[in-house]
């Protein structure tokens, strides 16, 4: 069973934004590597910008251009 986890940084994505990325991924890994649709599981998780860190910074501070 194909186990797929996104982490993203915040903003939370819309609901039909997480529609949309199920379907593109599931559609994918179909297409690429032949998995069956059923048995494809995706999570999505959000996190704070805060919380996650990229060369040092934040990215809640990158996305303000401070530090």
């Amino acid at each position: 069973m194909p186990y797929v986890n996104i982490k993203i940084a915040g903003p939370e994505p819309t609901k039909e934004q997480k529609d949309q990325v199920f379907q593109e991924v599931t559609d994918t890994l179909v297409r690429v590597l032949g998995k069956k649709k059923e048995s494809i599981m995706i999570f999505l998780e959000t996190h704070d910008a805060s919380n996650i860190g990229v060369a040092g910074e934040s990215v809640e501070n990158k996305r303000k251009g401070t530090k």
